[in-house]
């Protein structure tokens, strides 16, 4: 699969202060990319300078091969669906779809023909003739939508379109955007502060900081595989243990100690003997036991909250050498220990290789 945008060495300041440095991303074609960070990372900026709202102090943009930096924004096939939606109060849904082609001077039975498909991707076809007021905030979230893909564009950019809605709607309108990426076949550029979404809804994920890539990757390769502590922190709940490296093998073990107790690790990366690390794992990665198993090291501790989510039961451990941990264990009836109890004292380990070792960056 081809490259339908280029961004190479992007740079841009607001009163002298950086928001974008030396930025370089290839979107491939048909692409569901994510970007993700917190705010005043950079996302917005990005998406603003694409779209042709705000131009870059450094750096080149292509779009097809195309130079954008040389063209203005309603000339790029490019469009932007916004958080607010921004629809025309006084306009019909169908007027709404059919504003940017009558920009463009089409009119007549194209305008009718593509208004009416885009409405028919969206599912509002039937509503083409209410006004923004008589929709519900998903409908309206659809009538933008349409709005943008009536244009044929290259690349949609998306602005935490999803924000403003309630819970519900929201999971609902993410499988339906999905779905229609895929019957489009272009590609998305996705703006989201919420994890669980990004996770979810992406081919790969941007993760960004200071206005630079953090890490970019698939869903599975950031969440399981951070490349440093800032995703690792960023991207769900994450619990770390301290440890300090023992000895290594030639085989992708290190021998780590953590609180006076050595175990094996697993990691692709390169450390030394005496390295300050950090071991990562998952709340779902770590095991409970009531009685501690005589074949697998453990970590001593008590229980000191307990949350029951239905499908899962998130438990907090306070270990002997002072750690917190939460762990996550998914519901399962025919088990009698699933539940716990505040103060009980139990026993934690997890799954040999599902380690993520990292340097430890406050050494």
């Amino acid at each position: 699969m081809g490259s339908v945008l280029s961004i190479g060495g992007l740079g841009k300041s607001f009163s002298g202060q950086p928001i974008l440095q030396d930025f370089d991303l290839e979107v491939k074609t048909s692409e569901f990319i994510t970007l993700l960070g917190p705010s005043g990372c950079g996302k917005t900026t990005l998406l603003r300078i694409i779209a042709g709202f705000e131009k870059p102090d450094t750096g080149t943009i292509f779009l097809d091969g195309k130079n954008l930096l040389s063209l203005p924004a309603e000339k790029r096939k490019v469009n932007t669906v916004f958080q607010s939606y921004a629809l025309f109060p006084h306009l019909t849904v169908f007027n709404n779809v059919a504003f940017g082609l009558k920009i463009k001077k089409i009119k007549g039975r194209e305008l009718e023909t593509r208004v009416m498909q885009a409405l028919e991707q969206v599912k509002m076809k039937e509503y083409a003739s209410r006004y923004p007021h008589q929709l519900s905030g998903g409908q309206q979230q659809r009538v933008a939508m349409a709005r943008a893909i009536v244009n044929q564009p290259k690349i949609l950019l998306l602005d935490e379109p999803l924000s403003a809605l309630d819970a519900r709607l929201r999971r609902e309108m993410q499988i339906e955007l999905k779905k229609l990426q895929r019957e489009l076949g272009i590609a998305f550029i996705f703006v989201t502060h919420d994890q669980e979404e990004a996770l979810s809804m992406s081919d790969r994920i941007l993760v960004m900081q200071e206005g630079r890539i953090a890490q970019l990757g698939t869903p599975r390769q950031v969440y399981e595989e951070p490349e440093n502590l800032y995703v690792a922190r960023f991207i769900g709940d994450i619990n770390f243990f301290p440890g300090e490296i023992r000895a290594v093998s030639g085989s992708g073990q290190v021998a780590v100690t953590i609180f006076g107790r050595q175990i094996t690790a697993h990691t692709r990366r390169q450390f030394q003997p005496g390295d300050k690390v950090v071991l990562l794992l998952r709340p779902e990665d770590l095991r409970l036991y009531e009685i501690p198993p005589k074949d697998i090291k453990t970590f001593a501790g008590t229980i000191v909250e307990r949350s029951y989510r239905g499908a899962t039961l998130d438990t907090r451990v306070r270990l002997d050498d002072g750690l917190l941990l939460t762990t996550c264990k998914f519901f399962d009836e025919d088990d009698p220990d699933f539940d716990y109890t505040v103060g009980q004292r139990v026993y934690i380990s997890w799954v040999k290789g599902w380690e993520v070792v990292l340097p430890d960056e406050n050494c």
